[in-house]
């Protein structure tokens, strides 16, 4: 698989867009806004089976994919931008296990020590000039689920953490002066739910100006085999047991 298969974003332009800023020695930022505008999407797949259900209209998919600034490779993946809370795209999460970041610098020496930076999944709603400011912040472990969430209940802002590899309490530091409450996915055995309360604990202790909580609807009320299953806020509220 290559970044052209991939992406719209050609490596011949990024090559074109890096190599001047090495030579000068001067520093990059990667992805840019270009690579984010070029594979901008309206319709994801992703969310066809929640219009057929009539949980979504085709509006309402439009809007987030504009809100989100979904993007789409050439064989239909979805592409979810990192996009900082400066609005800085900092990389991309392509389908469920490929990042931007690792395909870029698997493919392109320039940037073999590219440092990667990550944030939390919708974090540039914080400063974007077209919404209207909310106390109350979601995150969620799916970036589809923040982005179907966010349409359902547009009263708070739709976050993501994404993966856990990435997870540290200084992903949660722009938050500062919010509501924040954290929907974990379940599990049998409660670790989820519990890795959670241990990582909110810790942004508590380190930014007290952060409320930050952990939501408990889940471990309360799903059942053993949503549990088994590993289901998140998304499935308990719009699948059936």
């Amino acid at each position: 698989m290559t970044i052209n298969e991939l992406f719209r974003y050609t490596l011949k332009s990024l090559r074109h867009e890096i190599a001047p800023k090495v030579k000068k020695q001067v520093d990059f930022a990667l992805p840019s806004w270009p690579m984010v505008d070029a594979c901008r999407t309206a319709t994801l797949a992703t969310f066809q089976p929640w219009i057929a259900a009539g949980r979504l209209t085709v509006a309402q998919m439009q809007r987030a994919c504009r809100r989100y600034h979904l993007g789409q490779t050439k064989s239909g993946q979805p592409i979810y931008w990192m996009i900082d809370d400066l609005q800085r795209p900092l990389d991309a999460h392509i389908g469920t296990d490929s990042w931007l970041s690792l395909l870029l610098k698997t493919r392109e020496p320039l940037i073999s020590n590219w440092c990667v930076e990550h944030c939390l999944f919708g974090l540039h709603l914080l400063t974007a000039p077209d919404l209207s400011p909310l106390s109350s912040i979601c995150v969620v472990e799916s970036e589809s689920s923040a982005v179907i969430l966010s349409e359902l209940f547009p009263e708070v802002l739709w976050m993501a953490w994404v993966s856990t590899a990435h997870l540290s309490p200084s992903l949660f530091y722009p938050l500062e002066g919010y509501k924040v409450t954290i929907y974990p996915r379940t599990d049998p055995c409660g670790s989820s739910y519990l890795f959670f309360q241990n990582l909110a604990a810790l942004v508590r202790r380190q930014r007290p100006s952060i409320a930050i909580t952990v939501d408990s609807i889940l471990e309360k009320h799903a059942s053993e085999a949503q549990k088994a299953r590993g289901i998140d806020l998304l499935d308990f509220l719009f699948t059936p047991p």
